[in-house]
């Protein structure tokens, strides 16, 4: 069992779904993501998704759009963010973390050399957010030979045949998108979460799911853990997180009092 499949099995065991939390690397640096990856853990996440800066992320919206800008204006590459995770695991930061990406930096890095810089970074999974199964066949192989779990995203217009197909490239668990369009906080969940989570359980019956895109205060988490193995929260994190450097106060303190509201209404009903 991987480690991210031991963290979805834990909750599972604890009566709640897994608090996966996105934070985007090198936002506003590298120093603040390093003191960051501890603390979210100290504060209940279960699963980090440590998002890669990149200049033209289509699938993420304002929130984390700027997050994006300001890493890659303080330089930030994905070498960088292999390397800060490298230094967290030395000093004994143990939470899962998938590396959330987009195509383009990882090509330019060789697919191979990624793998194997990742792994040997301590990441345990990778989510490419625009890489469709179609084609992601090969790249999900080289990731299992590193050791590593591909994460596919599954949309609620996908078709059962195209859930299956994410399905058989996906270890680790699913990323169900809880609604058409691109990341953000919303002030209400689809209506229709719950039929769209019990379509993708029939159709990926072997693995977690884990929901995302939306999903910002406590009684959202409550609401999606009642559904799902999994909660998936990211523009708020960023948002906290934005609004407390503007205020001259410390992002991280942000960001994790946030979290651990967010871990309390994790529980099952």
């Amino acid at each position: 069992m991987t480690r991210l499949a031991r963290a979805f099995a834990r909750a599972k065991s604890a009566g709640r779904a897994a608090l996966v939390v996105f934070v985007e690397a090198g936002d506003p640096d590298l120093a603040t993501t390093c003191r960051l990856l501890p603390a979210l853990a100290t504060a209940g996440a279960d699963v980090i998704e440590l998002g890669i800066p990149f200049s033209d992320p289509l699938a993420d919206g304002p929130t984390i759009q700027r997050a994006s800008e300001r890493a890659l204006a303080a330089g930030v590459t994905l070498a960088q963010v292999l390397d800060l995770l490298a230094a967290a695991r030395a000093g004994g930061f143990a939470t899962p973390v998938v590396v959330f990406s987009y195509a383009n930096p990882i090509l330019a890095m060789g697919e191979a050399d990624f793998a194997h810089r990742a792994r040997e970074a301590g990441a345990d999974g990778v989510l490419v957010t625009d890489l469709p199964p179609e084609e992601g066949r090969a790249f999900a192989s080289i990731l299992k030979s590193a050791r590593l779990d591909p994460v596919y995203l599954l949309a609620p217009t996908s078709p059962d045949d195209r859930l299956r197909r994410a399905a058989s490239l996906s270890r680790g668990f699913v990323y169900l998108v809880s609604r058409s369009g691109i990341t953000g906080a919303r002030a209400a969940l689809p209506e229709d979460l719950a039929a769209l989570v019990g379509r993708v359980r029939r159709a990926v019956p072997r693995l977690p799911v884990a929901v995302g895109f939306g999903i910002s205060t406590p009684e959202q988490v409550r609401a999606v853990a009642a559904l799902a193995d999994g909660v998936v929260v990211g523009s708020a994190v960023v948002a906290a997180m934005e609004t407390a450097v503007r205020a001259g106060r410390d992002p991280v303190a942000a960001a994790t009092d946030l979290v651990r509201a967010l871990a309390g209404a994790a529980a099952k009903p």
